[in-house]
């Protein structure tokens, strides 16, 4: 007799027990290829998973520091320049 169950699917198709394990492979499709021989992307996928809430908070720190740096790159924070820069001439319009 059949019997029902829960799967996960990743988002090539394949099928998986848990929504980690279908996680994961997702995780290392998108990592590709690492190192020679057999990929080390699988690996790398189930660590990222495991090390979720550190990476995340790294993320957030490394947001907050980009934002703070947008402003000083940002035209209106330049210092003014207007008095070490002369006007030329104007010409006659031809």
């Amino acid at each position: 007799m059949a019997k029902r169950g829960t799967g996960y699917f990743d988002r090539r198709g394949n099928f998986f027990k848990s929504p980690r394990d279908a996680t994961a492979s997702d995780i290392a499709a998108l990592l590709g290829q690492i190192g020679d021989g057999e990929s080390l992307a699988p690996g790398i996928a189930h660590m990222l998973l495991e090390r979720r809430s550190d990476i995340e908070r790294l993320f957030e720190e490394h947001d907050e520091m980009m934002a703070e740096q947008e402003p000083a790159k940002s035209p209106s924070s330049l210092t003014d320049i207007s008095a070490k820069v002369s006007k030329l001439p104007s010409r006659p319009a031809v």
